[in-house]
């Protein structure tokens, strides 16, 4: 075989990547078993020998080592995506007759003046206050879209304006050097939401493509206008000039062998990329990220940006994998800052029981509790006097956190008594601003995400603004144990458990308790060198489909209901009801389906039949009694 990599890319640019193989164990399903594999039946294929010229110009670029295995199959994934999504073009240019308008036409130049334009006053604002610093930052970041492409940390406390400035630096950067596209790589789609509408207000929503789980188009209706229809295409291969999208659709698409995830991948070349909330990257697959995000800068001309408040310590594993790339910091006084943004005092409350901290909580006319566990936050909810208290999970449908959320705000507003129990959800990019906020022991980082809601706007004296952590009698959840190691660690005997050094801290030892297998749980490296495509795609999913979605019915969502009871079922469709469902772990699932709670659709989903079982104030009640099913 003259050419592995050109072999791979045509062998599966139908059925998609496959392992390189070649052992008899292997199977079918590898490279070499097929190549191996003799040709049977009467037909002649050899007249290809002379329809075809094949030059004789290798595939490979000279910087690509044969030693190299994960570079290898890095590039064997750019190169079948530029054959895979060129072969969808073609095919879509023959059937319409003429090639299909996707995302938005304007140049980084462009986009650039736009933004100038639209951050001149804050780039003349002077002065040691809040906005003077946040103006601070702003001119860091312009200035350093000047240098050099490579890779870089922004580090900028909560409130430090980091979204348009991130935006500066990117489209500062992109046109200096002649990159195509800004691509915002972000954990939740709540941020996605909000950072796209930001992005779309100064640049022009045709310029900027969200691609996540929560964009619904109707493929019927909105293909009649062009503009969505631009988007809608857009979508398939990221043809687009600032693209947001979330961390589990880019790195899952880094890694995947399937054509239609594939299309994007020679898109993200030329790219300046924005890992927003940088501290959010997997751990489980940490490796794995940092050597795919170091791979696309060595050799893609690939920009990438760390941006967060609390910068994760990944100068080991960078200089693992691209020694010759130390992170940039963009933020000239990064460490200083903390200290000019605070705008909290952070208390050790030590151990409570559930009662104690309903008590605690009754103190004030406004609060906002944070702990760990969904079942926690709906047992202390319950604790509480009715009127003015609130619950937030991912037990509630999407319709029903965002309807308590304006509720909540609007209580916030008025002064009125507003106290709110919640999961991690309500911690990163939900803009709410209690007096005082109670976080429960977990990862630094999530602490001070928490502390994001207090005294949010700065109104208020910090010394009065308290983020009280504290523990659980029963201790903490078995997941998040080693966060929590870390950060009391980290913490002990400071009085500013947000300072720069401290975050390092955190890092640092939390890096040390995860052995290296805790960084690659699937082993994603070794499957690399060992060139098995498909396996490493079926292998590595950030977020483990071990969850089923159960749709809840109501007044809204009825009509689509009915659809999908009748099994007409489509992508448009199911969007639609996102906003309506409740994931549960297939346990949970199970234990509902015996219950007689929900129509089962075999596994794929389940429709909630009885509607006791689900609340507006608490949602999906998952705790239920077996036995109760009645099967015909």
């Amino acid at each position: 075989m003259k050419d592995m990599i050109a072999a791979l890319t045509i062998a599966g640019h139908h059925g998609g990547l496959m392992d390189v193989g070649g052992l008899p164990s292997d199977g079918d399903g590898t490279l070499m078993t097929r190549l191996k594999k003799p040709l049977t039946g009467d037909l002649d294929y050899t007249a290809w020998q002379t329809e075809i010229s094949v030059n004789n110009v290798s595939l490979t670029p000279a910087w690509l080592s044969p030693r190299d295995a994960f570079g290898i199959q890095f590039y064997t994934r750019m190169l079948f995506s530029c054959l895979v999504d060129a072969d969808f073009i073609d095919t879509e240019t023959f059937m319409q007759g003429a090639p299909a308008s996707r995302g938005g036409d304007m140049d980084m130049q462009t986009l650039w003046e736009k933004l100038q334009a639209h951050v001149k006053p804050w780039l003349e604002t002077q002065g040691d206050d809040i906005n003077g610093r946040r103006s601070e930052i702003l001119r860091d970041c312009v200035a350093a879209g000047e240098m050099a492409p490579g890779l870089f940390t922004l580090t900028v406390p909560t409130g430090g304006g980091k979204t348009v400035s991130s935006l500066a630096f990117a489209l500062a950067h992109a046109a200096r050097h002649n990159l195509r596209r800004v691509i915002y790589v972000i954990p939740y789609t709540s941020i996605i939401e909000q950072n796209a509408k930001v992005f779309s207000d100064i640049l022009g929503p045709e310029n900027v493509l969200e691609h996540h789980s929560g964009v619904e188009f109707d493929e019927g209706k909105d293909a009649e206008d062009p503009q969505v229809m631009r988007k809608m295409l857009a979508m398939e291969n990221w043809d687009a000039p600032v693209v947001v999208t979330t961390a589990v659709q880019f790195f899952e698409s880094l890694f995947a062998a399937k054509t239609a995830r594939c299309r994007k991948l020679h898109n993200i070349a030329d790219s300046v990329i924005i890992f927003d909330e940088a501290q959010m990257l997997p751990i489980p697959y940490l490796e794995p990220c940092v050597a795919a995000i170091a791979e696309l800068v060595k050799h893609y001309r690939v920009t990438a940006v760390l941006c967060t408040a609390t910068q994760p310590s990944l100068n080991g594993l960078f200089r693992q994998y691209a020694p010759e790339l130390p992170p940039r910091e963009i933020c000239r006084s990064a460490d200083e800052l903390t200290a000019c943004f605070r705008r909290v005092r952070y208390a050790m409350e030590g151990t409570l029981n559930r009662e104690t901290l309903a008590e605690k909580l009754l103190e004030q006319r406004q609060a906002l509790c944070i702990v760990n566990l969904r079942k926690t936050a709906r047992e202390v909810f319950h604790l509480l006097p009715e009127e003015g208290r609130f619950h937030l999970s991912t037990y509630m449908t999407p319709e029903d956190r965002a309807r308590v959320l304006e509720d909540i705000r609007q209580r916030l507003k008025d002064g009125k008594i507003c106290r709110v129990v919640s999961t991690s959800l309500i911690e990163a990019g939900v803009d709410v601003d209690f007096p005082t906020v109670w976080r429960e022991l977990a990862g630094l980082d999530s602490i001070i995400q928490a502390a994001g809601r207090c005294n949010r706007e700065g109104r208020r004296d910090p010394a009065d603004s308290l983020v009280h952590v504290f523990s659980l009698e029963e201790g903490v959840p078995r997941m998040i144990r080693q966060n929590a190691a870390a950060t009391d660690i980290a913490i002990d005997g400071q009085e500013n458990i947000d300072a720069a050094p401290v975050i390092r801290r955190y890092f640092d030892t939390l890096l040390r308790l995860k052995d290296k297998q805790a960084l690659d749980v699937k082993d994603i490296m070794d499957l690399c060198r060992m060139l098995a495509l498909r396996s490493v795609a079926e292998a590595f999913h950030i977020i483990e489909q071990d969850t089923v979605p159960i749709y809840i019915p109501t007044d809204g969502n009825a009509e689509d209901i009915a659809r999908l009871r009748r099994g007409e079922v489509s992508r448009a469709l199911l969007r639609r009801l996102n906003r309506s469902a409740v994931s549960v772990y297939r346990h949970e699932w199970r234990a509902l389906c015996e219950a007689g709670k929900l129509e089962d659709a075999a596994g794929e989903y389940g429709i909630l039949a009885d509607r006791s079982a689900y609340d507006e104030e608490c949602g999906l009640n998952t705790t239920v009694e077996s036995g109760n099913a009645l099967w015909l």
